[in-house]
């Protein structure tokens, strides 16, 4: 489980990297970016809250 939502993560946290125009500050597609950026930030909390689960 941890394996596959690292891949999610990392794939999605590209994905609205790219999103970001840097110049401008802007997104290309603010929509998405806002997907891209809840599915991101999900995924980075459930792999924290079962890495503290394992170590406790």
């Amino acid at each position: 489980m941890s394996f596959t939502l690292s891949i999610v993560a990392i794939i999605v946290g590209v994905a609205l990297y790219r999103q970001i125009n840097f110049k401008t500050m802007q997104v290309d597609k603010p929509a998405l970016a806002l997907v891209y950026g809840v599915t991101f930030v999900v995924s980075i909390y459930i792999l924290m809250r079962g890495s503290k689960n394992k170590a406790g």
